[in-house]
């Protein structure tokens, strides 16, 4: 086997950044969001998943899988999990959506990666030889003899164009969902103030570059994977803004910090004068009244901080010091007053519990009714009945 230099660039620093940031959100998203926060749980899958590919593109890029051949092709069945996944990251926030529900979407996945094992399990030659001849290199072929075929369909040449039709399909039912909510909202989703729907808008603004990135290349590097890595850079950029966002949104800046221990008892040494608690306190009810924050299944702090132009450090002291509850407790009261509103209406007797839950911002039938015993002593049921 012939040797293959490593080659180390500027481009392959960037990506190898964007790679180690992704993972460490990744983890951090999924480990904080298990259970109680569907869309960034499915976020941190998501990027998790592209760093997985970026890595597998930058060891590519730089030769070095001839170091690793073991690992050729190790990502590729993550083509057909991410476009399913942007769908339900969107969908997770409108719709009264339940993951479990929702696993035929992963079902090209599943196949192609069992279909993979006939290539996982090619010898190291069979596998050296394939990457030469991607990476249209010119060195001689090694003597490899296949046991069996690795391509028993013979279909791993479609595996570019069924990627490419799973995003624009998927990208197509995404504008779909999100042009029906904002419609249902009286608005339109190019001209919309609802914040959930501009951060969705704004994913598949992203989602759609990259697949137009992916034509490109596909048409321009036609047989081989050279030119990928335009789309790991823009990949990475996106993993960058990500990480800048969670920065910029974090409660640990507007605290007195250490790099030797955490952050101070929280409050201490805040400016927030009382005439300000007053002021954020009506920026927060306009939201919730007139806006219809609290409507939002993605409502959360971060986002209503953002929303009024306040940090969430003086949102929280304010709700927490003037009305003596968490930013949750306000949210599930403007919540289950809405529910109450609708229950007693003709409209109310008509629609289910999990409706009118997914109308007022709950993701969960059990959420909603436990809110609901907890504010008015009665479940949804009972206190239509009366």
């Amino acid at each position: 086997m012939q040797e293959i230099q490593v080659q180390i660039n500027f481009i392959a620093v960037v990506i190898f950044i964007g790679i180690s940031l992704g993972l460490f959100i990744s983890f951090f998203l999924m480990k904080k969001c298990w259970r109680n926060n569907i869309p960034n749980l499915i976020m941190g899958v998501i990027i998790l998943a592209l760093s997985l590919l970026m890595f597998e593109g930058l060891v590519n890029y730089t030769g070095y899988i001839f170091k690793v051949l073991w690992l050729t092709n190790f990502a590729e069945p993550l083509n057909f999990i991410l476009p399913p996944l942007l769908y339900l990251f969107v969908a997770s926030q409108f719709k009264n959506f339940k993951l479990r529900s929702n696993w035929f979407h992963f079902l090209p996945f599943v196949f192609w990666l069992g279909y993979c094992v006939f290539f996982f399990m090619q010898s190291i030659e069979m596998k050296y030889n394939s990457n030469v001849s991607v990476m249209q290199l010119d060195l001689p072929y090694m003597n490899a003899v296949e046991k069996f075929s690795e391509d028993p369909l013979h279909i791993r040449g479609f595996v570019n164009l069924a990627t490419g039709i799973s995003f624009i399909i998927y990208s197509a039912m995404t504008i779909r969902l999100l042009v029906g909510t904002a419609k249902s909202m009286g608005e339109t989703l190019w001209k919309t103030t609802n914040r959930t729907l501009i951060s969705s808008r704004n994913a598949l603004y992203h989602t759609l570059i990259v697949v137009v990135i992916f034509i490109f290349v596909k048409i321009l590097f036609s047989n081989s994977d050279l030119g990928d890595y335009f789309i790991y850079l823009y990949l990475s950029l996106m993993i960058f803004m990500t990480a800048a966002q969670i920065m910029n949104r974090s409660t640990y800046f507007n605290e007195v910090s250490t790099f030797f221990e955490g952050p101070v008892v929280k409050y201490k040494k805040s400016s927030l004068i009382e005439d300000n608690k007053e002021i954020i306190l009506k920026a927060i009810e306009l939201q919730m009244k007139d806006e219809k924050y609290f409507r939002s299944s993605s409502a959360s702090l971060s986002g209503l901080s953002k929303a009024i132009n306040e940090s969430s450090h003086h949102v929280s002291q304010a709700i927490n010091e003037k009305l003596n509850m968490s930013f949750f407790e306000l949210l599930a009261t403007y919540r289950v007053e809405e529910a109450k509103s609708i229950l007693k209406t003709d409209l109310g007797k008509k629609l289910t519990i999990e409706d009118i839950a997914e109308r007022v911002g709950y993701n969960s039938k059990s959420a909603f009714n436990t809110a609901f015993k907890k504010i008015t002593s009665q479940t949804p049921s009972a206190f239509r009945d009366s």
